[in-house]
């Protein structure tokens, strides 16, 4: 139980550091590609807005000598970029006419690709009919010119070089982070889960001790009360007390079975055994209680199942379950056992209709003392521990087990194993 809460601890622990990891990568990274795209945009609308070109080259290239450049250096800074803008900046432009025809291709400021490969990109991306967005290495923006439209392709290898390269990074780097704190969660977490262990050490340990001293008591009040019943006549105080000290053996016994079973099963004997004759065996010497109750018992079980593991204690969860399902189903009641082979699982289902039941999830069955409702209680001969133990042996083997309603009339209890 120690080892797997230590393993739960690191996994949960692991689990939060990677989501808030992710969390934190994953939100700067986006802003990162969003500022991208939007240092990108801007620089296609400063485009747009001037047919193409950048307001330092406005004056130049239409003769206007006497509008310095339309104030360039004001206004590269009022839009908070750089005066250097217009020399970074890679790009092409392409103007179609009213019909949709490429009649002009401006190259004067970009290199890394061809006349061909300009007008083949242009022409490609015009078809779309989109208005913004990628395409390759390139961000274009379709804007109106005096004879038709504009496309301006923006070239951002080297941002989007950029993005990806610290995307790549973040992401190692929270790797290696990760990767550290699972280690120093795994030698430290022996010391986190010390006072626990340590507790459920001395709780285990208590009641061993416990159960071994009720032992020899309820032994002698046994034996006194047969005694008594030599020498007096049989009444109904003396059943009692036989009674009463029959059930407190009984439940010493499973205190101090579960104790044992709580550490993996620690001391179990193991071999190799048939299932499948340990289930039938088991179904037949419980029709007899069937029976005598007017209920039926149906088996449905795969011969040939070989199971590893204990086989007292399997016989044991297997008894309990039936003995569960005898008791705690109705007069007239329907109870079936199921065996077989699914994938690589030894599946036992044991189904038995049931008054009562909350529809869904029945796994707080399991739980010491749990009682589902107020049919469960002593006179019924459960100290409400049965399946408590059910749940011990399933685990101690490596398996799974769990309890459901489908219709709130019914309960199943699903026993799963490894198989050979």
């Amino acid at each position: 139980m120690i080892a797997r809460l230590r393993k739960r601890f690191i996994g949960i622990a692991v689990l939060s550091v990677f989501i808030v990891l992710l969390i934190l990568i994953g939100t700067i990274n986006i802003i990162n590609y969003r500022n991208m795209v939007s240092e990108a945009d801007s620089t296609l609308e400063i485009l747009a807005e001037h047919n193409g070109y950048f307001p330092v080259q406005f004056g130049r290239l239409f003769g206007d000598e006497g509008r310095d450049d339309l104030g360039a250096g004001f206004f590269f800074m009022r839009r908070g970029m750089s005066d250097e803008l217009p020399y970074q900046t890679r790009y092409f432009t392409a103007f179609f006419n009213g019909e949709g025809k490429l009649y002009h291709i401006n190259m004067e400021n970009i290199a890394s690709i061809d006349g061909t490969g300009a007008i083949e990109l242009a022409q490609k991306t015009y078809e779309t009919g989109r208005e913004k967005g990628f395409t390759g290495d390139y961000r274009f923006k379709k804007c109106a010119s005096d004879q038709g439209s504009m496309l301006i392709f923006l070239n951002i290898r080297r941002e989007m070089t950029t993005v990806r390269s610290f995307l790549l990074a973040s992401v190692a780097i929270s790797l290696v982070g990760l990767a550290a704190v699972m280690l120093l969660l795994i030698l430290l977490s022996g010391r986190i889960v010390r006072p626990i262990a340590d507790s459920y050490e001395k709780q285990k340990q208590f009641i061993t001790d416990a159960g071994h001293e009720l032992k020899t008591p309820i032994t002698i009040i046994n034996a006194d009360a047969d005694v008594l019943e030599t020498e007096i006549e049989p009444n109904e105080w003396l059943e009692d007390i036989k009674k009463q000290t029959g059930r407190l053996a009984g439940l010493t016994s499973d205190l101090i079975y579960l104790s044992k079973m709580a550490e993996d099963g620690s001391g179990l004997v193991t071999g190799d055994f048939s299932l499948s004759e340990l289930v039938g065996e088991t179904v037949q010497s419980f029709q007899a209680v069937a029976v005598s109750q007017g209920k039926t018992l149906e088996t449905a079980v795969q011969p040939g199942l070989i199971m590893s593991g204990d086989e007292k204690s399997v016989a044991k969860l297997v008894s309990i379950l039936l003995d569960n399902a005898c008791k705690y189903s109705p007069e007239g009641g329907r109870i079936i056992v199921d065996l077989a082979r699914i994938g690589k699982t030894l599946q036992l289902t044991v189904f038995n209709t049931a008054e009562n039941m909350e529809q869904g999830n029945a796994d707080m069955l399991f739980e010491r003392f749990y009682r589902a409702d107020s049919s469960r209680n002593s006179e019924s001969g459960g100290f409400g521990l049965g399946l408590a133990v059910a749940k011990a042996v399933t685990e101690a083997h490596k398996g799974k087990i769990h309890a459901f309603s489908e219709d709130g009339a019914s309960l199943t209890v699903k026993a799963e194993f490894p198989a050979q």
